[in-house]
């Protein structure tokens, strides 16, 4: 198999390996606040909101020293175990107590962190500057497949439940559990590039043929690790305060704040609509459906077929800040203002127009298009404008992009829906203009290469 068939092949299967991962780990997370209201126990006392603010707080934090793990354990290792925590913390909803799940939820934090980087690393390593652009598209598209599978199991399970039972739980997270296990395995299928192993057999080269060898060898490694650690701790704030970094800096934390909404609040939202009737549950799995379709379609569009793209990456950013607009308007206009923080019965309140099932699912399809297009020219930017510090740069992303998610755990805890919608306007605006002329200064940078490739 020649070089850049075997790189195709590893991006497919890093692709496919996040998509059994995230098929288990998105549908817990777009139904645990649902699940925990319908919990019997009086002992448990969690809150889902509570729990996804502790991982994205953790995982910002995790991200600077996450590639120095990844330079020290090798972003393969970082994956499976990163993997092994997420399937952890799912596995607690078989049977949940309030001390685990808020332990795991600081577990998966860091697992997060190192997983992300670890993901950012391959990518970059996988990629040239022609196929950075497609290499992110397909990635995001079979990630995205993630929230198809994962809602559709949930849809089937639950249709017609007004009341998740503890029999209901049980079965849908061990299923999820043994999901993330399996893609946790697929890392391994991973293969290593000539550039890996060129560099993997210069620092075996050249061993020490005197008396004393074995000693020397045995003794360098701990150094070389720890210079390793350090050296990469070091980029990551070099990364973090350049030009480049600063000006897609709002356009991350925007992508943080729209994450929060559609995989944590809005299926709570459609969850809490009485006046969808019996399947208000069941929705959320249909929600969850059409979120994953228009990531998988933008994901299509703008990776795979990012050839025919003569305008560089502006028009897509401009294009998904329109969707999710447009998007939030409906949302303001269908939804009730108090569905982000109703009790297990709902609420009976509408906004200002009768409530459709159609908008609602409307809304679920432009929103996940929308993310999709910013996260595809975000992970294809960054790529390209740091591809000799591809760790710390995406570390330095999910930082910002996580420590915003939560926030917006956190405040979704008690802000109402029209103030939500509210802050995602206001970043989502400056954001893109922030990614306008980061764009520019990777234009005016690189005007030698073959750009439109991008």
């Amino acid at each position: 198999m020649g070089p850049e068939k075997k790189k195709l092949l590893n991006i497919v299967v890093l692709g496919v390996g996040f998509m059994f991962m995230f098929t288990a780990f998105q549908t817990c997370g777009n139904i645990e606040q649902t699940v925990i209201k319908s919990l019997n126990s009086t002992e448990f006392h969690g809150s889902g909101y509570t729990s996804m603010a502790i991982i994205y707080g953790v995982f910002s934090a995790s991200n600077l020293i996450a590639p120095s793990v990844v330079a020290v354990v090798g972003p393969q290792f970082s994956m499976f175990f990163s993997g092994l925590l997420y399937s952890g913390y799912i596995a607690v909803f078989i049977y949940p107590i309030t001390w685990t799940f808020y332990t795991a939820s600081v577990l998966v934090g860091i697992a997060a962190a190192v997983l992300w980087t670890a993901q950012g690393n391959v990518l970059a390593i996988n990629s040239s500057d022609t196929t950075i652009g497609r290499n992110s598209g397909i990635f995001w598209a079979l990630l995205q497949f993630s929230l198809f599978f994962g809602n559709l199991y949930i849809y089937c399970s639950w249709h017609g439940h007004v009341h998740i039972t503890n029999k209901d739980r049980q079965s849908v997270f061990v299923t999820l559990t043994v999901i993330s296990l399996v893609g946790c395995f697929l890392f391994f299928l991973i293969r290593k590039t000539a550039s890996e192993s060129g560099a993997s057999d210069e620092g075996e080269a050249a061993p020490d043929s005197s008396e004393d060898s074995s000693t020397s060898r045995s003794a360098a490694p701990l150094p070389g690790l720890c210079s390793q650690a350090l050296d990469a701790f070091v980029k990551a704030g070099k990364v973090l305060v350049t030009k480049e970094m600063l000006l897609l800096s709002l356009a991350s934390a925007y992508t943080g704040l729209e994450l929060t909404f559609y995989s944590g609040v809005y299926g709570t939202c459609i969850g809490a609509m009485t006046r969808f009737g019996q399947d208000a549950k069941s929705l959320i799995g249909i929600s969850g459906i059409f979120i994953g379709l228009g990531e998988i379609l933008g994901g299509g569009i703008f990776g795979l077929l990012n050839r025919c793209n003569r305008f560089g990456r502006n028009p897509v950013v401009l294009l998904g800040l329109i969707t999710h607009y447009l998007a939030f308007y409906l949302i303001f206009l269908n939804i009730a203002s108090d569905a982000p923080i109703a009790p297990e019965e709902g609420t009976q309140l509408k906004a200002y127009m009768e409530p459709s099932v159609a908008v609602a699912l409307i809304c679920s399809f432009l929103l996940g298009f929308g993310d999709s297009c910013f996260n595809t020219q975000l992970l294809s930017i960054i790529g390209f404008m740091f591809r000799e510090e591809s760790a710390p740069a995406f570390a330095i992303f999910k930082f910002i992009q996580s420590i915003m998610a939560a926030v917006a755990f956190f405040y979704s805890n008690f802000l109402l829906l029209h103030w939500q919608l509210l802050v995602l306007v206001l970043f989502g605006f400056a954001g893109t203009i922030t990614f306008f002329l980061a764009e520019w200064v990777a234009v005016a940078g690189r005007r030698a290469f073959d750009y439109d490739a991008i």
